[in-house]
């Protein structure tokens, strides 16, 4: 069977395999490359090794080194500004596992940091090695690796503490066992949180401290914003086995040109204010609304990326409270895209959206 979505360390199993071998920079202990090979590794060389991240080099450089030291590195952003891609692709280039992970939600016990115990076992033997079930962090730990958490802000404030022993004294207690787990050399932790979701939990000072905190930001233009979404376009329609849709990039500059200006408020010549929707609009959903369109050209179309594919998908992105965001919408296509003469298609496919 072919998974859905393989590990990046699956999936960029030769492009990570070329970067070792030809790595003669000096490595960290339980490092696979080197941290100039881990930022080359993400942001492409132009030839072999493909991008992973489109963004400021200095950013990757920075959250490379932390990875180095005794600080655990937060990666912190709106949603969508591929926060869990820069995590996954980390642990993948420097500890060759991307799967050490625990997923933040209000409902994360703190036995996903910590560890927790196969009951059947614990109830005929008592506390035992056998018994324990170790987490991702536990894990991470003994073999020296990284650790991934994503949305370390949603789990609860008691729970996101469980995190500061093992970053402070590096090992993590078992009192039922009497004993200690201490991490290995190469364990740190890679976190990602965004703070403009309902349902946040502010990380304490004292775990923040613990943290080195690296802000991605979204993409700086209009060009690079359309060169990441047609790159994730590509790399999620080969996985998806859909075909490739001849001036896909039309559409997807139009996609892109919309969200940019109802983020800032302001159409792109400056000229006109605009009312911003309470969603983000971030790059992913971008990106997400593009592949929807070319499945529904491909499966119920010609096969040609139009205006109608991707009108709903925009809808569905922009209108998250059917109250307001209509209302932004609404006055959004009628003082905007309507006056625009090269838009007429796309704007009628959305007023009958």
């Amino acid at each position: 069977m072919t998974a859905l979505r393989p590990h990046a360390e699956d999936q960029y199993a030769d492009e990570l395999a070329a970067l070792a071998a030809a790595d003669d920079r000096p490595r960290p202990p339980g490092w696979r490359m080197s941290p100039h090979a881990v930022v080359t590794y993400l942001l492409g060389d132009g030839a072999k090794i493909t991008p992973k991240y489109v963004g400021p080099r200095r950013l990757l450089e920075v959250a490379v080194s932390t990875l180095v030291t005794d600080r655990a590195l937060l990666l912190l952003g709106v949603p969508g500004t591929a926060k869990t891609w820069v995590s996954e692709h980390l642990a993948a280039a420097i500890s060759g596992d991307s799967t050490l992970l625990v997923q933040g939600t209000a409902g994360t016990a703190e036995e996903a940091i910590r560890y927790g115990w196969n009951y059947a076992r614990l109830l005929a033997e008592g506390p035992s090695e056998a018994a324990l079930v170790a987490s991702p962090v536990m894990r991470a730990m003994r073999t020296g690796t990284i650790a991934r958490i994503e949305e370390l802000t949603r789990m609860p404030s008691d729970v996101q503490d469980a995190l500061i022993t093992v970053l402070s004294e590096k090992t993590l207690p078992v009192p039922e066992l009497n004993t200690e787990v201490p991490a290995q050399r190469g364990f740190n932790v890679i976190a990602t949180a965004n703070d403009r979701d309902r349902g946040v939990n502010d990380l304490s000072s004292a775990l923040r401290r613990r943290f080195n905190t690296v802000v991605l930001p979204l993409p700086a233009s209009a060009d690079e914003e359309v060169d990441i979404v047609a790159r994730r376009v590509a790399q999620l329609g080969r996985s998806l086995d859909l075909p490739e849709v001849p001036a896909a990039m039309e559409e997807i500059r139009r996609v892109v040109t919309i969200f940019r200006e109802l983020r800032s408020g302001m159409t792109e010549d400056g000229r006109t204010k605009l009312k911003s929707p309470t969603g983000t609009l971030s790059t992913a959903e971008a990106i997400s609304v593009i592949t929807n369109g070319i499945a529904l050209s491909t499966h119920f179309g010609d096969g040609r990326l139009r205006s109608a594919d991707v009108a709903g998908g925009i809808l569905g992105a922009v209108i998250k409270d059917p109250v307001s965001d209509d209302v932004v919408w609404r006055e959004y296509l009628e003082t905007v895209v309507r006056e625009r003469a090269d838009w007429r298609d796309f704007y009628r496919a959305a007023r009958d959206a």
